[in-house]
C-alpha cells in the first residue's frame, strides 16, 4: 500500500492509498473513493466505478473487514463514475446509502444529469481526455444501474464519523463536499479535482463543462471550500492536495470554467 506525497499534479494509478490516518483512497481509471475509519465505524465516500469492487474489498480488509462493515456510504453528487458499486453494496450488503436531495434522482438515473456542453463531442476539442475516458469505459463507466438513496445530506449537519456536508452546487444540483475538521481533511468530490478526465489537464479545477450543470456556480462554491481552511483536499479525481483548500481554490478560479 502505498503512502500518499504529492500536491495533486500527477496521476495516481489503480490502487489502494493512505492518503490519511485511518483513511484509504481507492482509485480505479483516475476515479477516487475513499474509506474513512471513523469512531462510528467505517464509511465509504463515493462508490467509483463497478471494477473498482475488488480495490474495496481489498481496502476493507486491511482493516479485517467485509463489505458487511460498512455502516454508511456518503455521496458528493451521483454522476455515474461515483456511484458504481451502489448496486452490490445496497442489494448484496445491504449498506445505507445516503445523497443530497436534489441529487438522489441522479442516483437512480446517474446518466442523466445536467451540462452546459455536449459531452460526445467534447472529446474532439480536448483529445488528451480520450485516453482517460477509455479507461473509464474499461472499468464499467456504461453498465451502472442507479439505485435509491437516502435523501438526507444537509449542509452543516454532521453525519456519523463528524463529517460535515458543506453545500457545493454546480457541478450537480445537489452536489456536496465533506469536511472532516478533527482530521484537517476536505473530501471535495467534483467541486474541485486536481486532475479532469475530460481534458486530461492536471492542477486543481471545476471539471470541464461537458459534465458540470452550471459553472458559474461551480467556481462560486469554491468560497463555501475554501472557508474551510482545510489543509489536505481529497478529490474524486486525480491526486490528494497537501497545500491546503486555499491554494487550491485560487488556482481553480484562475483557469475558470473550460
Amino acid at each position: 500500500m502505498a503512502r500518499a506525497q504529492t500536491s495533486g499534479i500527477g496521476r495516481t494509478p489503480d490502487g489502494i492509498t493512505e492518503v490519511a490516518d485511518g483513511v484509504l483512497m481507492i482509485t480505479r481509471a483516475l476515479t477516487n473513493s475513499y474509506l474513512v475509519d471513523t469512531a462510528d465505524g467505517v464509511v465509504l465516500i463515493d462508490a467509483g466505478l463497478p471494477r473498482s469492487w475488488p480495490l474495496l474489498v481489498r481496502a476493507l480488509a486491511q482493516g479485517r473487514r467485509t463489505p458487511d462493515d460498512l455502516v454508511s456510504v456518503f455521496l458528493t453528487h451521483g454522476h455515474f463514475d461515483h456511484v458504481g458499486t451502489l448496486e452490490r453494496l445496497q442489494n448484496a450488503h445491504h449498506v445505507p446509502i445516503h445523497v443530497h436531495e436534489a441529487d438522489a434522482p441522479l442516483v437512480r438515473h446517474p446518466y442523466r444529469y445536467a451540462r452546459e456542453a455536449s459531452r460526445a463531442l467534447y472529446p474532439l476539442g480536448h483529445p488528451g481526455g480520450i485516453p482517460i475516458l477509455a479507461r473509464m469505459v474499461l472499468a464499467g463507466a456504461l453498465g451502472i444501474r442507479g439505485v435509491v438513496a437516502h435523501a438526507d445530506v444537509r449542509s452543516g449537519v454532521p453525519l456519523l464519523g463528524g463529517l460535515v456536508p458543506i453545500a457545493t452546487p454546480g457541478h450537480t444540483y445537489g452536489h456536496v463536499a465533506f469536511h472532516l475538521p478533527a482530521r484537517d481533511l476536505l473530501f471535495t468530490g467534483d467541486a474541485v479535482v486536481t486532475f479532469d478526465p475530460y481534458t486530461g489537464r492536471p492542477g486543481p479545477q471545476i471539471v470541464a463543462r461537458a459534465a458540470t450543470a452550471d459553472s458559474a456556480a461551480a467556481l462560486e462554491g469554491l468560497d463555501a471550500l475554501a472557508a474551510t481552511g482545510a489543509r489536505t483536499v481529497l478529490p474524486g479525481h486525480g491526486d490528494p492536495w497537501t497545500d491546503g483548500i486555499a491554494q487550491a481554490v485560487a488556482d481553480a478560479r484562475a483557469l475558470g470554467a473550460h
